[in-house]
């Protein structure tokens, strides 16, 4: 299997760089290709300064991105929870890489779409020191329906995986650890 990993955590020294280091590991130990990006490694502006009206050229990382993307048959996306959402340099990478015509396709004269990602599965990590059923009840998983729904099933990914660790900040190191083992256990 091609995997593509994007730590979605500015902070590669943060504990989704770990679950990032460890999830790479095993599948490259399980016999899968890995192709991973950093988010916070990546050059490139977050904003759309024009919205969809006019097409901003993509800097080298998001062309890569792409690539990445196009190549793969699983992407695993590794973030945190913040203020109920996803970190704003993540939400602006989704703005400028997963735009019409690579990632979907409007129909001209009806509401609905293309969805040009078919064909691929898809993996969310998420960490948080909230506890799951606040996630869920105070926020109404919105983090989950942003960037399952509205974006990856919206292009076409299928299967979506959604995995949590929460309550971080009550987490001793080594359950911690076994969390991430956890989530190793399950690459195939």
């Amino acid at each position: 299997m091609k995997i593509y990993i994007l730590l979605s955590h500015p902070d590669k020294d943060s504990l989704n760089g770990r679950v990032a280091d460890a999830y790479e590991l095993a599948a490259k130990n399980n016999g899968h290709e890995v192709r991973r990006q950093n988010l916070g490694d990546m050059k490139f502006d977050p904003i759309l300064w024009k919205g969809y009206k006019v097409v901003q050229e993509l800097e080298p990382d998001l062309k890569q991105a792409q690539e990445n993307i196009l190549w793969c048959n699983k992407w695993v996306i590794i973030y945190p929870i913040w203020w109920g959402s996803v970190p704003a340099l993540f939400k602006g990478f989704l703005d400028r890489t997963l735009y019409s015509d690579f990632a979907y396709r409007y129909h001209k004269k009806d509401p609905l779409w293309d969805k040009l990602l078919k064909g691929r599965s898809a993996h969310i990590i998420t960490t948080c020191d909230a506890p799951l059923w606040w996630i869920w009840w105070q926020y109404r998983s919105s983090d989950a329906n942003t960037i399952k729904r509205a974006t990856l099933e919206f292009c076409g990914f299928s299967p979506v995986k959604l995995t949590r660790i929460s309550r971080l900040k009550y987490l001793n190191e080594q359950q911690r650890q076994n969390r991430i083992d956890r989530i190793i256990k399950t690459i195939e």
